[in-house]
C-alpha cells in the first residue's frame, strides 16, 4: 500500500514538475507589467540621464515566453533600454519562470539646451506575448523649461521671461487670483491641457515681436508645429473677469479664447490689444453672454474666426478678421457670427460694435463673411448691432443690423501676400488697397504693430495694420 502511495505521490511530482517546466501559450495568460507610463519629470539643468525600471511578472504556474521587448523608436530614440542586465532595442523569446518576472530598465540623455529637442519627448515600449501587444509609454522633458503638469495658481504669481513654460494636464487660475506674463514669455501646451482662468490672466507683451507673450502648442517638430487643435485653448469661466492680453500671439489651439457669462464688473470680460488668434481648428474668438472690447487684433484662419452667441457686449475697432482655405481649414463657416440666442433658443441683450475692421474670406464656400442672427421672438429684450467704416465681402446685407453706415464691399482688400500653398500670409495692405484712408478717426494712434496711425487726411486705414 505505501509502495502504490509513493507511487501516485512521485507522479503528481513529476505532473507538477512538468507543467512548470511547460510554457503557457493562452492570449488570457495573467502577465502584471507594474506601470503603464514612465514619466522623467527632473527639470534638467545639465545633460540629464536618469534611469528608471518596471517589472514584467508572470503570474501564471507555468513558464511564459515573450516573443519580444521592442523600444519602438529604435536606435534613434533618446531612450535607451536594458532588458534582464542586456542593452538592446529589442529582445526576443525571454522566458519567464513562473511566478517569476524580469526587470526592464529604461535611461534617457537628453542635452536640456538644445534648441532642437522638443520640449517632451516620447516613446514607447511594445511587450509581445501569446498573441498580445502592450505598451508602456515614455516621457520624458527635453529643452530647459518651467515645467507644470496640473498647474493650480491658488495666490497671486508672475511669470518672467527666463525659461518657456510647458504647461501638462492642466492649468487654472482660481478665483480672486491673478497670473501675470510679462514681455517675452513663451507657453507652450499640451495636447490635453486646457487652460482655465477662474480668476484674472493679464499678458503683458510689448511690440517687438521678441517681447510679445506666446501661446502655443508644445510640438515644435514638423509637421505638428502648424497643426490645429494642438492645444485646447483659454477658457475664461463665469467668474473670470478684468482679463487683459496686450501684445499676445494665440496660435494652432481648438478654441484660443472661450468666454462664458458676464463679467462681474462693469470692465469687459476681456481685453486684448494689438493681438494675433491663427490657426484655430473651431473658434479664433468664442463668446456666449459675455463681454470682450478688441482693438488693433488680428484673427486669421479659423474654422469659426469670431462667434458671439446669445448676447453680450463686444467692441471691435481696428481688427482684421480674415480666412483662407487651407490643408488644415477649410472656410465654411463666416468669419464673423453674432447671434442674441443660443441652440437652446436662450436670448440675452445684445450690444455689439464693430468699427474700421475688415472682415474677408477666400477659397471657401462662403458668399457672405458676416452673418448676424436675430431671435424672432426677441421682444423688448435690448438689441443693438452696429457696423460703421469696415470693408466686408456680402452679396447682401443681413437685415438684422441696428446700423450699417459707410461700411463697402470691394472686390479685394488687397492683402499684401497670401500664399496659401506655402501657408504665408501677410495681411498688411498694398499700396492700391481699397481699405487705405477709409476709416473713421477713433482715439487709436497705433497698429497691431506698435506703429503710428499717421492719418493726414483725418481717415486712418481699416484692419489692424495701418500702411506706412
Amino acid at each position: 500500500m505505501k509502495a502504490i502511495a509513493l507511487l501516485i505521490l512521485s507522479a503528481v511530482m513529476l505532473l507538477t514538475a512538468c507543467r512548470k517546466e511547460s510554457f503557457i501559450t493562452s492570449a488570457d495568460a495573467r502577465v502584471n507589467i507594474t506601470t503603464d507610463t514612465l514619466k522623467y519629470d527632473t527639470i534638467f539643468t545639465s545633460t540629464g540621464s536618469v534611469t528608471q525600471s518596471f517589472k514584467i511578472i508572470n503570474e501564471n504556474n507555468q513558464k511564459l515566453r515573450l516573443s519580444s521587448v521592442k523600444l519602438m523608436g529604435g536606435s534613434a530614440s533618446a531612450f535607451k533600454m536594458n532588458v534582464d542586465g542586456i542593452a538592446t532595442t529589442q529582445a526576443n523569446d525571454i522566458e519567464i519562470e513562473a511566478n517569476d518576472s524580469v526587470y526592464i530598465f529604461i535611461q534617457v540623455n537628453v542635452n536640456p539646451n538644445a534648441a532642437n529637442l522638443a520640449f517632451v519627448i516620447r516613446d514607447s515600449i511594445q511587450v509581445s506575448y501569446n498573441g498580445n501587444n502592450r505598451l508602456v509609454q515614455l516621457e520624458a522633458w527635453g529643452q530647459n523649461a518651467h515645467f507644470f503638469r496640473n498647474k493650480e495658481i491658488t495666490a497671486d504669481e508672475t511669470w518672467n521671461n527666463d525659461l518657456p513654460y510647458v504647461i501638462l494636464g492642466y492649468m487654472r487660475v482660481n478665483v480672486n487670483t491673478q497670473l501675470t506674463v510679462n514681455k517675452g514669455c513663451r507657453i507652450y501646451v499640451h495636447a490635453d491641457a486646457p487652460i482655465i482662468v477662474d480668476g484674472t490672466l493679464l499678458a503683458n507683451g510689448l511690440k517687438d515681436t521678441a517681447d510679445r507673450v506666446y501661446f502655443n502648442g508644445d510640438r515644435l517638430d514638423e509637421p505638428y508645429k502648424n497643426y490645429p487643435a494642438s492645444w485646447p485653448g483659454i477658457y475664461f469661466s463665469a467668474t473670470s473677469k478684468d482679463n487683459v492680453f496686450n501684445y499676445a500671439v494665440i496660435k494652432n489651439s481648438y478654441q484660443s479664447i472661450a468666454v462664458q457669462d458676464p463679467s462681474s464688473n462693469a470692465n469687459p470680460k476681456v481685453t486684448l490689444n494689438e493681438c494675433v488668434i491663427d490657426n484655430s481648428y473651431d473658434a479664433g474668438i468664442i463668446a456666449s453672454n459675455s463681454s470682450i472690447t478688441a482693438t488693433n487684433c488680428l484673427i486669421s484662419n479659423c474654422g469659426r474666426n469670431i462667434a458671439l452667441i446669445k448676447g453680450g457686449t463686444y467692441n471691435f475697432t481696428h481688427c482684421t478678421v480674415a480666412s483662407y482655405s487651407n490643408n488644415y481649414i477649410q472656410h465654411k463657416d463666416p468669419v464673423l457670427q453674432v447671434s442674441n440666442f443660443d441652440a437652446t433658443n436662450a436670448i440675452k441683450a445684445l450690444e455689439a460694435a464693430f468699427r474700421n475692421c475688415i472682415f474677408w474670406g477666400e477659397n471657401g464656400i462662403v458668399d457672405n463673411e458676416i452673418a448676424v442672427n436675430k431671435a424672432v421672438n426677441t421682444g423688448a429684450t435690448a438689441y443693438s448691432v452696429n457696423f460703421s467704416y469696415n470693408l466686408w465681402k456680402l452679396q447682401a446685407v443681413p437685415p438684422t443690423l441696428t446700423t450699417n453706415q459707410f461700411n463697402i464691399t470691394p472686390p479685394s482688400p488687397l492683402f499684401d501676400s497670401i500664399d496659401v500653398s506655402r501657408q504665408y500670409y501677410n495681411f498688411r495692405l498694398r499700396n492700391d488697397s481699397p481699405a487705405k484712408n477709409k476709416g473713421v478717426s477713433t482715439a487709436i494712434v497705433i497698429d497691431l504693430d506698435g506703429k503710428p496711425r499717421s492719418v493726414p487726411v483725418g481717415q486712418p486705414d481699416l484692419g489692424c495694420f495701418e500702411k506706412q
